[in-house]
């Protein structure tokens, strides 16, 4: 719950502090503690993604995470957001294993929201694994209309048991995943994985169609992620 204090609570979140390019080719500067890109406000989590050339880089954000601080195997995850407008906006609600050891996409990874300004109120979600990855073209996808997505809240759940992962939106299920018992390399989710909450700027996927340069500052904001067990 995003509503105490100025900053999300250090028990809980770690900042992932990286520079342009770390990943998908994407632009922004994801800085340390740096209120201008995440704050509490309102009683929301604030992440701002802004053209500002902090740091001598042009593009700035934020990225958190409760790695090192909280995991979880199986359970129903749901975060309320507000996603922002504007070509080159990519925010992302999603989870990755604590052990990466096998590196990604063997890993895997679970996509609870993505949208990409674009193409807006247009939400995705994604399950990567060894066999099936955007790599090789064989991601298990789906994708969603949400009117109002870049106005207002929706909530955004995973429904994640041993034998298959749901994916909704407002309490509508659009993604199914079902285990076929082949193995790692098909279902690698039955460990561990933390969450994810970040504002990426163009790359890969954000940025295909460009980068709107007046179309900042946007901010994803998050009313609260919850976890059930």
């Amino acid at each position: 719950e995003f509503n105490v204090g100025s900053a999300p609570d250090d028990a809980k979140w770690n900042y992932e502090v990286q520079r342009p390019g770390w990943v998908n080719n994407e632009l922004q500067n994801y800085t340390n503690r740096r209120r201008e890109n995440l704050r509490i406000e309102d009683g929301k989590l604030v992440i701002e993604g802004r053209k500002d050339w902090f740091d001598g880089h042009e593009y700035s954000s934020a990225r958190i995470k409760t790695h090192g601080k909280a995991s979880w195997k199986y359970g129903r995850i749901e975060a309320r957001i507000q996603v922002p407008w504007g070509w080159g906006t990519w925010p992302a609600f999603w989870m990755m294993p604590d052990n990466c050891s096998r590196g990604w996409p063997a890993c895997g990874e679970m996509d609870i929201m993505e949208h990409v300004g674009y193409d807006a109120n247009q939400v995705h979600a994604t399950c990567h694994s060894a066999a099936y990855n955007w790599r090789i073209g064989e991601q298990r996808t789906a994708h969603t209309f949400v009117p109002g997505a870049v106005d207002g809240f929706h909530t955004y759940a995973i429904e994640w048991t041993a034998d298959r992962i749901d994916v909704s939106v407002d309490g509508a299920r659009y993604f199914t995943l079902v285990n076929e018992h082949r193995g790692d390399d098909w279902w690698p989710f039955d460990k561990n994985f933390h969450v994810i909450l970040n504002l990426a700027i163009g790359g890969d996927w954000g940025g295909a169609r460009g980068v709107d340069p007046n179309t900042w500052p946007q901010r994803m904001l998050v009313d609260y992620v919850r976890v059930y067990q």
